[in-house]
C-alpha cells in the first residue's frame, strides 16, 4: 500500500480515502504495438494531481492507493471481480472515510450496480471512475475524473455507490455507458444526477441520495458469486422473427438459473404463440426470469398491450425502468444467495438500492 497524498502523513487513517486501482484505459500507456496496461499507477496519479491548480491540490483529501496485482481488463470482468471488490471495500471499511475505484469503462456501470447490491446500507461514499483516454495522453479526461471522484468520495453526506465521469455524479445502480468514444460516456436515463461539478465546486444533491431516502444500519450482503460466475444467468434481447426453438435452446440448459429478457417497448413479445410456453416452463422449473425494455428510457408494463399478454402469468417479473446492468446484476446477486424462489422473486420486485 502506498500513501501518496501530501496531507496523508499528517492525517489519521480514518480521515483518508482508499483508492483501489483495478485497471482500464486510464492506466494504459502507448507502446510499439498500441496501448497496453502499465504499472506505477500510484506515482503517475500523484504526478497528474500535481498539475492541478494549487488551490485544487490543497482541497484534495488525504488518500492511500492499492493496485491489484493482476489488472482487470474491464471487458473480461466477471461476477468474481465484483465479489473481490466488494470484499476489499468491506474489509477496509473501518479504516477509511470513503473509496474511489479506478476501473475500465466497458463494464464500469456493471461493477457499480453489483457493488450497490453487495454494499447495501453503505454509510460512506464509494465512487467509481475511469477515463476514455490514458492519464498521460494530451487530451486525457483522466485527471478531471480522478479529481472529481476524490472530491465526492470525501463528502460524508454521500452514502452509496456512485459513478463520477465528465463532471457528473450518477447513481451506480442507475448508470449506463451510452457512448463508445465521447468523454461524457455515461448517463443516468431513469434518475437525475446525484451531483455535479459547477465551476470549482463539487455539488451533491442530498435529497436525491440514498442517505435521504433509505435510512438504517449497513446490511452488507457479500454472497459467494462462484455458483453464478460461469454463465448461469443469461441475457436475451428479443429480435424480429425470433423462434421458440431459439428461446428454448437458451433456457432449457440445466445450468441456467435465471434470465434477463429485453422486450420491445413497454414489454412486448414477437407474435409467436410458442414463446410463452417456453418461458412458462423455465419459470415453473424455478428459474428466475425478469423483463425490461430495450428502450433506454421508460418502463415495462407487462400485459399493457396484447403483444405482452400472458407474461406475468408465465412467471416473468417486471424490471420496471431498471437498466440492463442493474437488472442483470440483481438477478446474479439474488441467485447467489440461499433464498427460496419466492423470496428471490419478492426481493427482485423490491427496490433495494434505488435501482427502480
Amino acid at each position: 500500500m502506498s500513501t501518496l497524498s501530501p496531507l496523508a502523513d499528517a492525517t489519521p487513517t480514518r480521515q483518508r480515502l482508499l483508492v483501489i486501482y483495478t485497471g482500464g484505459t486510464i492506466g494504459m500507456q502507448q507502446e510499439a504495438n498500441g496501448l497496453a496496461p502499465s504499472g506505477n499507477f500510484d506515482q503517475r496519479m500523484q504526478q497528474a494531481l500535481g498539475r492541478l491548480p494549487l488551490a485544487h491540490q490543497q482541497a484534495l483529501p488525504a488518500y492511500d492507493v492499492i493496485s491489484y496485482a493482476s489488472l482487470i481488463d474491464s471487458s473480461t470482468a466477471t461476477p468474481l471481480n465484483w465479489q473481490q471488490l466488494a470484499q476489499d471495500i468491506a474489509n477496509n471499511l473501518p479504516l477509511y472515510r470513503g473509496f474511489v475505484i479506478i476501473h475500465g469503462t466497458d463494464t464500469l456501470s456493471w461493477t457499480a450496480a453489483s457493488l450497490a447490491y453487495q454494499l447495501q446500507g453503505l454509510d460512506r461514499p464509494v465512487i467509481l471512475t475511469g477515463a476514455m483516454h490514458p492519464l498521460e495522453a494530451p487530451d486525457s479526461d483522466g485527471l478531471d475524473n480522478l479529481h472529481g471522484a476524490l472530491r465526492f468520495a470525501a463528502q460524508p453526506e454521500l452514502q452509496e455507490v456512485a459513478i463520477y465521469f465528465a463532471n457528473r455524479l450518477l447513481r451506480g445502480s442507475r448508470a449506463i455507458k451510452q457512448h463508445s468514444e465521447a468523454l461524457d460516456a455515461f448517463a443516468s436515463p431513469g434518475y437525475p444526477l446525484l451531483g455535479e461539478r459547477v465551476g470549482d465546486d463539487f455539488v451533491y444533491y442530498p435529497s436525491r441520495g440514498l442517505a435521504y431516502q433509505q435510512r438504517g444500519a449497513p446490511r452488507f450482503e457479500l454472497p459467494d458469486y462462484r455458483p453464478v460466475a460461469q454463465g448461469e444467468v443469461v441475457r436475451i434481447v428479443i429480435w424480429p422473427g425470433m423462434s421458440s426453438w431459439q428461446l428454448e435452446v437458451l433456457l432449457d440448459d440445466s445450468r441456467v438459473k435465471g434470465a434477463l429478457l429485453q422486450l420491445w417497448g413497454a414489454g412486448n413479445l414477437p407474435d409467436n404463440p410458442g414463446l410463452l410456453p417456453v418461458l412458462a416452463k423455465a419459470s415453473g422449473e424455478g428459474k428466475l426470469l425478469a423483463a425490461i425494455s430495450q428502450c433506454p428510457q421508460g418502463s415495462v408494463y407487462l400485459g399493457a398491450y396484447a403483444a405482452g399478454y400472458g407474461l406475468t402469468a408465465a412467471g416473468i417479473l417486471s424490471g420496471g425502468n431498471m437498466t440492463p446492468e442493474a437488472a442483470f446484476t440483481k438477478l446474479v446477486h439474488l441467485l447467489a444467495q440461499p433464498l427460496s424462489i419466492e423470496d428471490q422473486r419478492r426481493r427482485f420486485l423490491t427496490p433495494l438500492v434505488g435501482e427502480r
